[in-house]
């Protein structure tokens, strides 16, 4: 069983950047498409970026130009980096991979509180 363990969330003030992990169990190299979404209290769960084998980064328009997604294939990890933090960008975020375009699995979700 893959298992996805988030890290990096936490309380910070508007304007402030963090940066969110997704440690894999196994290598990424197994996957054909990695990605983070987030829910917000209330929300439908939503898209936020997505780095794919050999195809594009694609963003949220909510998120072009602060945040960026990436990947360590030696550490088998998944980042978000998050800049220029606004209040409305405060969720539960998820680190997303498929398999073979048909397997899912999601990480437990991470916190991330902007505060104005």
């Amino acid at each position: 069983q893959v298992q996805l363990v988030e890290s990096g969330g936490g309380l910070v003030q508007a304007g402030g950047s963090l940066r969110l992990s997704c440690a894999v169990s196994e290598s990424i190299f197994n996957f054909d498409r990695m990605a983070w979404y987030r829910q917000a209290p209330g929300k439908q769960r939503e898209f936020v970026a997505q780095i794919s084998t050999g195809g594009p980064l694609t963003y949220a328009d909510a998120v072009k130009g602060r945040f960026t997604i990436s990947r360590d294939n030696d550490k088998d990890t998944v980042y978000l980096q998050m800049n220029s933090l606004k209040p409305e960008d405060t969720a539960v975020y998820y680190c997303y991979l498929n398999k073979w375009h048909v397997y899912d699995y999601w990480g437990q979700g991470t916190q991330v509180t902007v505060s104005s």
